[in-house]
C-alpha cells in the first residue's frame, strides 16, 4: 500500500466507525423515547424527540475520540474497555450538568439512564460487526512487518492472522508498520533497527523483553533533564485498595449468580445420584491463601473404586504415567462417570466451589487451587506469589486452554495474573469463562 492510499484508508475507516457510532447512538436515543413514553405512564408526561437529546451524542463521540477509538487499533476486550470507560464519564457529565443545571427540569433523569444501558450494550456489538465486515476488504487492512525470533515471531503471526479485530495483514516488504520483539535484539541492535525503520514508516511497536509485565498498567515517569523515561510497576493484586475492590466486585457478583448455581446444584445433585454410587460431593485438600490448606469441594465425577480401576488401567497403559507428569492429568481416565464426564468438560465440577467463597477460603476469580503435594513443583519464587493471594473457581489458566497447558504453564498464568491484575481482566475472565462452559473449550 502506498503512503497515500494508506492515509486515505485510514480516515476513511474512521470516518465510518464514526457515522456508525453515531447512527446507532441515535437509535439508542429513538428506542430510549420509546421506552420512555410507552413503558412508564405513570410518570409525567415525556414528549421529548431525538432532536432534544442530539448534543449528548456529541459528548459520546467527543470522548470516543479521545479515548483515540477511532484512530489506534485495539483487540475486541481493550477496545470495548475503552469504549465503557468513555461512556461512564459521558454518563457522569451528563447526568451531572442536567442535575446540577437549570435544565433538570427540561430533561428526564431516567430517560439518562436508560440511553446510557442500552449504548453499553448496542456499541461493542455493532463494532464488532462494524469491523467484521470492513476488515474483510484488504482496502482497510494495516499492513505490518514482524521483527522476532522463530518461536515469538509465530506467536505474533499467529495473531495477526487469527484476530480479525485488530485489521492487520502480515507483509514483509510493503509494509505501514513494524512490530519489533525487543527479546532478539540487545540494546544496540534495537536501537540501529529503530533508525532504519523510522524513516520508513511512522508507527513503531516494541514488545518489551519482559513479558510477564503489562506494561500497559504501568505509570511512566519523566526525568527531562536527562533524557531518560522509567515505569513504575506494581503487585496489584498486593495492593490494599485493589484487595478491596476485587472483593466487592466478586462478592456483588457471586450474589447476583446464586439462584442460578442453587438450581443448576440441585438437577446435577440428582443426576449424580442417578448415575453412580456415592456421595454427591468430593473433598480435597488444597493450598489456600497464605499456604493455608482447607477443604475444597467438587461434584464427585468418580466410581467408588476409582482406586483399583486407575492401576488396572496404568497397568495396560503405562504411557499415561508420563501424560500426568507434564499434564497433572490423564489423557483417558478410567475413574470417570458419565455424569463426571460431562462436568469436567463444561467446567461445571467446580461450582460446589462457590461454599468456598462464601467460607472466605477462595475467590471467584483467581490463580489455580494447587494441592499440596504440588507445592515443590511451583517453585519457591512462585508460592511467595502465588500463595499471597486466596485461589479462585476460574482463573486465566482456565479460559487459556487449561488441560491442554503443562503444569509450568499455567503456573507462569497463575504468576502474570497476580502481577497484572485489574478489575476489568476479572471481568473479560468471567465472560470467556461462561464461553468455555458453554463451548468446552481447553477442558476434557
Amino acid at each position: 500500500m502506498k503512503k497515500n492510499s494508506f492515509n486515505i484508508a485510514t480516515y476513511l475507516l474512521a470516518l465510518i466507525l464514526i457515522a456508525v457510532d453515531y447512527f446507532v447512538l441515535l437509535f439508542a436515543v429513538n428506542i430510549t423515547i420509546y421506552l420512555r413514553s410507552d413503558f412508564f405512564t405513570e410518570l409525567p408526561k415525556f414528549n421529548a424527540t431525538s432532536h432534544d437529546y442530539s448534543w449528548m451524542i456529541l459528548i459520546i463521540l467527543f470522548l470516543f475520540i479521545y479515548e483515540k477509538i477511532y484512530t489506534k487499533r485495539y483487540d475486541y476486550w481493550n477496545d470495548t474497555n475503552k469504549i465503557l470507560k468513555a461512556l461512564l464519564y459521558s454518563f457522569f457529565t451528563i447526568f451531572s450538568f442536567i442535575t446540577l443545571s437549570k435544565a433538570s427540569d427540561d430533561y428526564s433523569r431516567l430517560f439518562i439512564v436508560l440511553f446510557f444501558a442500552i449504548a453499553v450494550v448496542l456499541i461493542p456489538f455493532t463494532k464488532r460487526i462494524t469491523k467484521n465486515l470492513l476488515f474483510r476488504v484488504d482496502f482497510f487492512k494495516l499492513k505490518v512487518k514482524i521483527l522476532a525470533e522463530d518461536e515469538k515471531y509465530g506467536i505474533l503471526k499467529k495473531e495477526v492472522e487469527k484476530n480479525w479485530y485488530l485489521g492487520y495483514k502480515i507483509s514483509d516488504t510493503n509494509f505501514d508498520m513494524v512490530l519489533i520483539s525487543s527479546k532478539k535484539y540487545d540494546a544496540t541492535e534495537l536501537q540501529k533497527i529503530i533508525n532504519k525503520y523510522i524513516n520508513i514508516t511512522k508507527d513503531i511497536y516494541i514488545i518489551p523483553y519482559l513479558e510477564n509485565i503489562d506494561f500497559s498498567h504501568a505509570e511512566m515517569i519523566s526525568y527531562s533533564n536527562i533524557r531518560l523515561s522509567s515505569f513504575h510497576i506494581e503487585n496489584r493484586l498486593l495492593n490494599y485498595k485493589n484487595i478491596v475492590l476485587k472483593y466487592l466486585f466478586e462478592r456483588f457478583l457471586s450474589l447476583l449468580i446464586l439462584p442460578f448455581v442453587l438450581a443448576v446444584h440441585l438437577l446435577i445433585s440428582i443426576l449424580i445420584k442417578f448415575d453412580s454410587k456415592g456421595d454427591i460431593l468430593f473433598k480435597q485438600k488444597r493450598l489456600g491463601k497464605n499456604s493455608k490448606l482447607f477443604e475444597c469441594y467438587k461434584y464427585r465425577s468418580m466410581y467408588e473404586n476409582a482406586d483399583t480401576m486407575l492401576q488396572e488401567y496404568l497397568q495396560k497403559n503405562p504411557q499415561e504415567i508420563e501424560n500426568y507428569k507434564i499434564f497433572h492429568k490423564y489423557e483417558n481416565d478410567p475413574r470417570i462417570t458419565k455424569i463426571g464426564k460431562f462436568l469436567r468438560a463444561t467446567s461445571l465440577d467446580e461450582l460446589p466451589q462457590f461454599y468456598n467463597i462464601f467460607k472466605g477460603e477462595m475467590n471467584l476469580i483467581g490463580p489455580r487451587p494447587y494441592m499440596n503435594e504440588e507445592s515443590p513443583k511451583i517453585g519457591a519464587l512462585n508460592q511467595e506469589l502465588i500463595l499471597k493471594v486466596a485461589p479462585g473457581i476460574t482463573g486465566l489458566w482456565q479460559v487459556s486452554g487449561r488441560n491442554d497447558l503443562t503444569f509450568e504453564q499455567r503456573v507462569d498464568l497463575d504468576v502474570w495474573y497476580i502481577r497484572n491484575w485489574s478489575l476489568w481482566m476479572d471481568f473479560v475472565i468471567f465472560l470467556k469463562t461462561i464461553k468455555v462452559v458453554l463451548s468446552k473449550v481447553g477442558a476434557r
